[in-house]
């Protein structure tokens, strides 16, 4: 058997959390993490104060080296060159890579992707394939180039999407599917026999940073338009409605084909599943709300604390699109 490629893995978001718990463990025999480049320490919490992202915090607990550079300049370079790297990952890092530090790594620098690409080149994937009501996502894994995510591909492996999934649950299913990924990649990558193939470019879709924002209804839309961006928004930024003044977060949602004629954003009233409120087609049944201050609830629960009566009427806001057909900047 070879021997483990000399890997340095770039990231600072806890969806790679289980991956690396992988690389130490099981995957250690394809691949030795050698070295951890992650954002600074950042401010959070009520008190503000500085704390290590999740992906420093779990090294730090490990004898890598760790680099938290402002940015990638060449004494980064050099730092890195000095760990002699077969190849670096990165998976949600946060900075854009620049040419001297893509071709350092003898195989050259990996990204993994939260779509399955072209679809979904940018900054939020997982959102906004959940948003769109698709029934399917993956994880990608892709050579880095200058132009944002359009890397020629290597592999990736498929993640199902239910209509009652969240982007928390999806995003939990997508960090899981870079284990087998990986497992079946990189042993191919060090023998030379990784394929790689140019993406579709005509095909390609972007999705841009989410704002809070966005976490509004139009209730002129479909129900089943609102419900997947009610699900795909979940847990941040998260869409709320005011009703009687506070600000009702929605957690999980779904929709029925039948309405009964009342105006977009009527409150229709309960049934065993949630609450339903009519919309431009179809209803849409609102079956987890939080108050302000409060916890995430089953619309029952909730509802036996904070009482929304049938004709209650919702305010619509306009809904920014998720998705675009070139690169989105905002």
């Amino acid at each position: 058997m070879a021997d483990p490629l000399r890997l340095v893995f770039m990231g600072s978001d806890p969806v790679a959390l289980p991956l690396l718990d992988w690389l130490v463990g099981e995957g250690a025999r394809v691949a030795e993490i050698v070295g951890l480049v992650t954002g600074l320490d950042q401010p959070s919490g009520r008190g503000q104060s500085v704390r290590p992202n999740a992906v420093k915090a779990w090294a730090s607990r490990r004898p890598f080296p760790i680099l938290q550079p402002v940015k990638l300049d060449e004494g980064v370079r050099a730092a890195l060159a000095d760990l002699r790297p077969d190849v670096s990952l990165v998976v949600a890092y946060g900075q854009i890579l620049r040419d001297p530090i893509i071709a350092l790594p003898r195989l050259g620098t990996l990204n993994l992707h939260a779509s399955l690409l072209p679809r979904y080149r940018g900054a939020s994937p997982i959102q906004t394939a959940v948003a769109a009501g698709d029934r399917e996502t993956g994880m990608t894994l892709m050579r880095i180039v200058r132009e944002l995510d359009a890397g020629p591909v290597g592999d990736f492996e498929r993640v199902p999407i239910s209509p009652l999934d969240t982007a928390q649950e999806v995003e939990a299913r997508l960090a899981a599917a870079a284990i087998p990924l990986l497992a079946r990649a990189l042993p191919l990558l060090g023998q030379g026999r990784l394929p790689f193939h140019a993406q579709e470019s005509g095909e390609a879709t972007y999705c841009r940073r989410l704002e809070k924002a966005d976490g509004v209804l139009d209730f002129s839309a479909p129900a089943a338009v609102l419900s997947a961006r009610i699900n795909g928004l979940h847990p941040w930024p998260s869409v709320a409605v005011d009703i009687a003044g506070s600000a009702v977060k929605l957690g999980l949602s779904d929709s029925l084909a039948a309405g009964g004629g009342e105006a977009p954003g009527t409150v229709v009233g309960p049934d065993s599943e949630g609450l339903r409120v009519a919309t431009g087609s179809g209803t849409l049944r609102l079956r987890r709300l939080q108050r302000p201050g409060g916890r995430m609830l089953a619309a029952g629960e909730f509802l036996r604390g904070f009482a929304i009566e049938p004709g209650t009427l919702l305010a619509s806001k306009p809904m920014s699109p998720l998705v675009a057909g070139a690169p989105v900047r905002r």
